[in-house]
């Protein structure tokens, strides 16, 4: 059973009829203990994607499984085994590491003694555990990235979803970030959809989706879809958003 199913998603923005779809039949699945790297330039479509994946709004046609749970006729059970971390960091900067998490497991009905392990396990999970003391406001954007994703995975999700979580981050802060999530997935046996236009945060061994201008025009192994995976992507979609950062 794959951990997410995209299954020809289609979704056009009101108002917008005389354009073409935002997403036009987007298919495409990510298996349990696989990263899966969702590659686009900019404007490709993949916060759309992010918004129906989290059922922000409904696809025009198409559908999400979420662990064998269809988006559209069990939605509650399907959100319930998905963690997100979304591009905009949704964190309260006033409040300590410690406090974000055990607010955010009163949201899933966490709370008590199962709380406060929850939020243990999870802060362990992202070597954050050192920092449960201190605000937010004081950490540095890769600690604060680290807290979302610890955040996120406080209610033992199966798939886990990332919309560009590096943006602004530096190349070393970028690199260990993208390093301890393929750990965290080999060792977990998460499904992690991992949106972003750099080709350097996508390993050999990803899962890849190519998607450009609300279409997937490369699905496969990352090293089985080319050689120099930065000059294949600028062929495919002919711009400059693959490029790496830099440091």
């Amino acid at each position: 059973m794959a951990g997410l199913v995209v299954d020809h998603i289609t979704h056009r923005y009101a108002g917008r009829a005389d354009h073409p779809p935002a997403l036009d039949q987007v298919s495409f699945s990510v298996e349990p203990g696989q990263f899966c790297a969702l590659l686009g330039p900019n404007g490709a479509g993949k916060s759309t994607l992010f918004g129906i994946l989290t059922r922000l709004f409904a696809p025009k046609s198409g559908r999400v499984e979420v662990a064998g749970y269809d988006m559209s006729h069990t939605p509650l059970k399907a959100l319930a085994r998905m963690g997100v971390v979304f591009q905009q960091p949704t964190l309260d900067l006033d409040l300590t590491v410690w406090r974000n998490m055990l607010y955010f497991a009163g949201l899933h009905g966490i709370t008590g003694r199962a709380a406060k392990l929850a939020a243990s396990e999870a802060l362990e999970r992202l070597a954050m555990v050192e920092r449960g003391s201190e605000r937010v406001r004081d950490l540095n954007g890769g600690h604060r990235r680290r807290l979302e994703i610890a955040r996120a995975l406080m209610h033992r999700p199966e798939v886990l979803l990332l919309d560009e979580p590096t943006v602004g981050l530096d190349a070393q802060t970028r690199a260990d970030l993208v390093a301890h999530v393929h750990q965290l997935t080999q060792e977990s046996g998460l499904a992690v959809l991992w949106a972003t236009h750099l080709t350097d945060e996508v390993c050999a061994q990803d899962g890849l989706v190519v998607l450009h201008r609300g279409r997937v025009i490369e699905r496969g192994v990352a090293e089985q879809v080319g050689p120099e995976l930065t000059e294949h992507f600028l062929a495919l979609t002919g711009g400059l958003s693959g490029e790496r950062q830099p440091a």
